[in-house]
């Protein structure tokens, strides 16, 4: 028998069949286009999302014939919703996580019940991010498309719906949409009503790993899967990939390395502590029970490197090995689109510091690698003072792969880092859920035992960490200083761009 593990991103999808002790039976991926129908609006058509979902599990399942699927589970992107009508086809495209579309709508509702009782009962910091004001925004905007509306889904939940069942939403994911009552694991009656919106336009809430029924015969026919596939629910993608990467106790986190950067430490309960408000850290059930985690992230994560390829020129891989042998004397901002934790800021700007005519290709190279991750121990640093620890990092996406980037990363946040043998981490999390679902793992420590496995351990290197110490004293300095210059240079920008 074999798990599928479907990952729904921003940008593409994920299917990979997995047989019950972690190896790779077949797998299939396929890319998406965004849209930006205006400056700052970012959407996603979820018709051409199931299309080429579609077309990545027939591919698998037609690969695994002799070892059948038996489960599934999705792993979805966070806060992307659309609005559907009562036969479940979407009214409009889906509104993604970075679309900000809805930040003044998020001002108003932090003004009539106040940023702190959000957190208190979402333990999502309140942001034009979430799912929440976005409804909002089409209810005053768009109001013939919400009287229309039978409800309002994330992807998981879209993908459940069309596999044949009722729409299921998991505690993980229902919580991005800052809609969901963290403390009794429910839809908030309070925030709903800010918006006019019942709980009954939205899926219902299960735990992770909850069997929720077949994938209907027609479907299961489209799809090429076999009868009686067993459908489990899932989570957000960031809790699957700590759970696929084997993150599941306290003082573990998992560090996504891609085109975002995101660190997902786990802890036992939810912390009382305005520190993590007041930098923007959230805090929202794992996939696994009894267990909390957060998202440090950064938008500028590999994206930085696609951007000095395209400007520069050259392919990764070289750019990578280019990099200067030791820690470069340049400091890099990487705000080169908005920021994640915990500044939020829409309005900075990446910055180069320390340029002179003697700097050299690989010292910029080397320079781009380090601030990102300056950037991922500011964020790191804030957690450690809310008393959240991490004793150890387990990596995984395509950045994860690059020795050079791994030592950088393991000296500056002066932590061994384990990179692991299954990069597909988020679609081997909703595996894992479908084997819990299925009694096929009684426990997530005994799916994580029976799978997940490390391939190499960097450590710090001593002599490097200690220069990165006393780099990272000036990096703290440099947004706070900078910050005046670079919101003043993005209102001239848009200004002379509007003209």
């Amino acid at each position: 028998m074999s798990l599928l593990g479907i990952d729904v991103g921003t940008t593409g999808c994920k299917v990979v069949a997995f047989s019950t002790d972690g190896e790779v039976q077949a797998q299939a991926s396929a890319e998406y286009p965004l849209n930006f129908p205006r400056p700052g609006w970012i959407e996603l058509d979820p018709r051409i999302v199931w299309r080429k979902l579609t077309g990545c599990i027939q591919q698998v399942a037609g690969k695994t014939k002799r070892d059948p699927i038996t489960a599934l589970a999705i792993s979805a992107q966070g806060e992307a919703f659309m609005p559907v009508d009562g036969d479940g086809r979407p009214l409009r495209n889906s509104i993604i996580t970075f679309d900000s579309r809805a930040e003044d709508l998020a001002s108003k509702m932090g003004r009539k019940i106040g940023r702190e009782e959000i957190y208190r009962l979402t333990g999502i910091p309140l942001s034009g991010m979430s799912t929440l004001p976005k409804i909002e925004w089409i209810r005053k905007y768009e109001p013939e498309v919400h009287a229309q509306a039978k409800r309002y889904l994330c992807f998981q939940d879209f993908v459940v719906q069309k596999l044949g069942l009722a729409p299921s939403i998991d505690y993980s994911l229902a919580a991005r949409t800052m809609a969901f009552d963290v403390n009794i694991n429910a839809w908030s009656e309070k925030m709903l009503h800010l918006v006019g919106l019942d709980a009954e336009m939205l899926a219902e809430p299960v735990p992770s790993g909850t069997a929720l029924g077949a994938v209907n015969r027609k479907a299961a026919q489209k799809l090429g899967l076999p009868d009686n596939v067993l459908v489990v629910s899932g989570g957000h993608d960031q809790p699957c990939g700590a759970l696929g990467a084997g993150v599941i106790k306290r003082g573990d986190a998992a560090y996504a390395i891609g085109t975002v950067e995101c660190i997902t430490p786990v802890f036992s309960d939810r912390k009382q502590d305005s520190i993590l408000l007041e930098n923007n850290l959230c805090q929202y059930p794992h996939v696994v029970p009894g267990r909390f985690l957060s998202l440090l992230f950064n938008f500028t994560g590999g994206s930085l490197l696609r951007w000095y390829r395209d400007t520069f020129g050259g392919k990764y891989e070289k750019i990578v090995r280019s990099a200067l042998g030791k820690p470069s004397s340049l400091m890099v901002l990487p705000h080169f689109t908005m920021t994640g934790t915990p500044h939020f800021d829409t309005r900075s700007g990446g910055v180069i510091a320390g340029l002179s005519l003697s700097t050299r290709r690989e010292e910029i190279t080397r320079a781009l690698l380090e601030g990102v991750t300056y950037e991922m121990r500011l964020n790191v640093e804030i957690l450690d003072s809310a008393g959240i620890r991490i004793n150890k990092y387990r990596a995984v996406g395509g950045g994860s792969q690059s020795d050079i980037w791994m030592k950088i990363k393991a000296s500056i946040l002066n932590k061994p880092i384990e990179t692991m043998a299954v990069q597909e981490a988020a679609c081997l999390g909703a595996a894992l859920l479908a084997g819990m679902g299925t009694g096929i793992y009684r426990s997530s420590s005994e799916a994580v035992r029976a799978t997940v496995r490390g391939l190499q351990t960097y450590d710090p290197d001593g002599r490097e960490a200690r220069i990165y110490d006393a780099y990272f004293e000036l990096y703290k300095e440099v947004y706070p200083t900078l910050r005046k210059t670079l919101h003043e240079l993005y209102r001239l920008s848009n200004k002379e761009a509007s003209s």
